[in-house]
């Protein structure tokens, strides 16, 4: 049996179609498996040596699938980021991790973009990524701190124990925490994904979530890749061309976000319909009204699935027709163990609301220097995910609340502190809370209350500009409210929960 995903891809029959970009290159597993190694040994010819971090920012291409795939293959580790983000987030991912190469768009020197300059802070090289129509092409700028024409004949292929990737999960503390997920947990997942939803090389996943995110790199790309199917990697979700690219290359399934479904309900449906094998719904919950109606509007099943980054995404997940599936639950777990613990770390009967928590060869062995967060996370090892839930009377997982404070905004998480200490930044503002509030079509929307220093004011416009020039848009405030006096308890902590409690308004549609 396969221990790595290259092993895994290996034994894909070379004639299958493996990827198809809309409007762009379209390749067979022996076409792609070439482009890889051809990376590969672009990446050995720099002098990496193995485990090397390498940050990948680049938007959903074939240039990210088959960089992505050739710095695991070699042994180094890959960092995806959102490309969307500001210079001081690159610096912090960039240097957290300590990468020794950035890979960015072709043209990001000459338009100044962040990661570039957030790579230059640190001394990583930098190179820009290109297909040619023939070849993907890295182009290194600056070689900073690598020793360019010193490389090796070609790098070790991965091993089962080493570490294939670093994704940053947002923590309660406003410190990102760094997660190294292995080779093993990779192949554990991408199984665990096909056996769930029975892929073959019959299906195709459109895949719209993206890359830099778990829920889009393993349940999108990698996991139908690993089963043979072909991948059609669109840019970005639009609802404006979903359908048509979804008809065109003969998709038969796509993984997303409640707030991509609820758009596509807004979007005049093709006719006739599709044959759409099943529709998953991932990372943010799913409504029960949602569920019924995607369901009717597209004649398939709809299985929401419930994952994690600490657990290389998938959890638990409704099971594909004739098996049991519910709206309002995740499902069961699929090559994973799922159990509800109290807070000493004791296993609750059947219906008793407890911790969720989960164990699997899919699970992270702990977050990179940060012995308080495993030390709070791992309990006989179980990862504690931080969530409430239950099992209902047919043993289907459900969801009850939030343990920990992070706001899912359509499956982003956001820390709120993070936010506090941006809000405090300002010189008009004395305290600051950040908060999730209900939202229908994310789930969640960011709120926040402020009080002033005396004699200052601003308006709910000047903040939420100030607070968007230091963060990503997403994590913007949606809503600001003013007080005079912060809820406090009678030890003077501020609750973030009685907080939300006291102002947050659900926002309509």
């Amino acid at each position: 049996m396969p221990t790595t995903l290259q092993e895994l891809l290996a034994q894909i029959p070379g004639r299958n179609q493996a990827v198809a970009v809309p409007d762009g290159p379209e390749l067979s597993f022996d076409e792609f498996r070439t482009v890889i190694q051809d990376v590969e040994q672009q990446l050995a010819d720099l002098g990496l040596q193995p485990q090397d971090p390498v940050s990948v920012s680049l938007p959903n291409t074939l240039e990210f699938a088959a960089t992505f795939l050739a710095i695991t293959n070699a042994g180094l580790i890959a960092a995806p980021l959102n490309p969307a983000y500001r210079q001081s987030e690159f610096e912090f991912y960039i240097e957290d991790i300590k990468s020794k190469l950035v890979l960015v768009p072709s043209g990001s020197l000459k338009s100044k973009y962040p990661a570039v300059e957030a790579a230059r802070k640190f001394n990583a090289a930098i190179a820009e990524v290109e297909w040619n129509g023939k070849r993907v092409i890295l182009t290194v700028m600056e070689p900073a701190a690598l020793k360019i024409g010193s490389g090796r004949s070609r790098l070790p292929p991965a091993k089962p124990e080493q570490t294939a990737f670093v994704l940053h999960t947002s923590g309660t503390t406003g410190r990102p925490k760094a997660v190294p997920l292995l080779h093993r947990n990779m192949i554990a997942t991408v199984h665990n994904i096909i056996g769930t939803y029975f892929l073959t090389d019959n299906d195709a996943s459109y895949l719209v979530m993206p890359l830099f995110h778990v829920h889009g790199l393993l349940a999108g790309f990698l996991a139908p890749l690993g089963a043979g199917s072909r991948v059609i990697i669109a840019p970005k979700f639009s609802a404006g061309v979903f359908w048509k690219d979804f008809v065109r290359y003969n998709a038969t399934w796509y993984t997303a976000v409640p707030t991509i479904h609820q758009i596509l309900l807004r979007t005049p449906v093709p006719s006739p319909l599709p044959n759409i094998r099943f529709i998953r719904s991932c990372s943010s919950s799913l409504a029960p009204s949602t569920f019924h109606e995607l369901e009717t509007t597209f004649k398939a099943p709809v299985l929401e699935a419930y994952a994690m980054t600490e657990a290389c995404h998938q959890m638990t997940s409704n099971s594909y027709p004739p098996d049991l599936r519910k709206p309002g639950t995740v499902g069961v777990g699929h090559g994973t163990e799922i159990a509800i613990l109290d807070d000493k770390g004791n296993v609750l009967a059947q219906g008793k609301e407890g911790e969720i928590s989960v164990k699997g060869a899919n699970v992270t062995p702990g977050y990179l220097n940060n012995p308080k967060a495993n030390a709070e996370s791992f309990t006989n090892g179980w990862f504690r995910t931080g969530d409430q839930g239950k099992f209902d009377e047919d043993g289907l997982l459900i969801i009850t609340g939030r343990i920990k404070e992070l706001i899912n905004r359509g499956g982003e998480k956001i820390s709120p502190i993070e936010l506090d200490g941006v809000l405090l930044s300002h010189p008009a503002v004395a305290e600051a809370v950040a908060f999730g509030a209900p939202d229908e079509k994310y789930g969640e929307q960011v709120n926040a209350v402020v009080v002033f220093k005396n004699g200052k004011k601003a308006t709910e416009k000047e903040l939420q500009s100030y607070v968007g020039e230091k963060v990503s848009s997403f994590k913007v405030p949606t809503r600001i409210f003013f007080t005079d006096i912060m809820p406090k308890t009678a030890t003077g902590k501020i609750q973030r929960r009685i907080i939300a409690q006291k102002f947050a308004k659900p926002a309509k549609l």
